[in-house]
């Protein structure tokens, strides 16, 4: 991987990590376009530089994030992300399988595409709109709904987030923020176990390589915090249904490339 290449795919992550159109697709089907060959690293990459994306949640709500006088806020964020955790782990190989499989990734972005034309119908009347009224089981659903994203690549857990945030009755903007905080421990804990993996496998990471996560990480910091504001103006104005369209026509145009033997083989 070329420092170009990594800055263009930490390009894509920042501009999609909050966007319910799945980043971890995104990134995998550029590496394809990109011809970045499919390695441990590059594997490794493309999980560190979402955390650079998530601290930007981090730099945006600062004074909301460090209110430790608020400590009922980190409980649920713990109790949110316990799911994901369990799940991550279990499923791994599988996870890693089906990042591996443009096919199955383009179909979970169609399908997820089709499901976000409807949402915006089936929750009509959200009545929790305050973070302090969202309770630890509550925080457990929410939690739970990010598994789909874990075990169908493709789906976006922002999208799986927000679904279950509105599900249980949370206005959007709120469902949003919520999916923006429970971003940061879950991607924190998902980079710490990828980075121990590897360097337990590989013996050591490179300083070039160092470089390379490094510079991803800053460019998708830095992008993502201009995608969040774009993001929330966006969904409280026009909510899912462009972002589901826009999925749809993605997916269709992977499936109907790889239809014709167009060659995505790389990945």
């Amino acid at each position: 991987m070329s420092i170009i290449q990594a800055i263009i795919l930490a390009i894509v992550e920042g501009l999609t990590e909050f966007l319910p159109i799945s980043s971890t697709g995104h990134m995998v089907l550029t590496s394809a376009i990109l011809g970045i060959e499919n390695d441990k690293f590059t594997k490794l990459f493309e999980v560190c530089i979402q955390l650079g994306a998530i601290l930007a949640v981090v730099a945006l709500y600062w004074k909301k994030f460090f209110d430790f006088s608020k400590w009922q806020f980190y409980v649920k964020l713990l109790l949110a992300v316990i799911p994901a955790l369990i799940l991550g782990k279990l499923f791994n190989d599988l996870i890693d399988e089906h990042l591996g499989n443009p096919a199955f990734i383009a179909t979970v972005l169609l399908v997820g595409g089709i499901l976000l034309l409807f949402v915006d119908n089936w929750f009509k009347r959200p009545f929790i709109n305050d973070e302090k009224d969202i309770d630890n089981i509550l925080a457990i659903k929410i939690g739970m709904y990010q598994c789909l994203a874990i075990i169908f690549p493709g789906f976006s857990r922002s999208a799986a987030t927000i679904i279950g945030g509105m599900q249980q009755r949370l206005t959007r903007s709120l469902a949003a923020e919520f999916s923006f905080f429970l971003a940061v421990p879950t991607m924190a804990a998902a980079t710490g176990y990828k980075l121990l993996k590897f360097v337990k496998e590989e013996g050591s990471i490179t300083g070039e390589q160092i470089k390379l996560l490094g510079v991803g990480n800053v460019v998708a910091f830095l992008v993502a915090i201009l995608a969040i504001k774009f993001f929330i103006s966006i969904l409280n104005k026009y909510g899912f249904r462009y972002f589901g369209i826009y999925r749809i026509v993605v997916g269709l145009v992977i499936l109907g490339l790889l239809a014709t033997g167009h060659n995505l083989s790389v990945l």
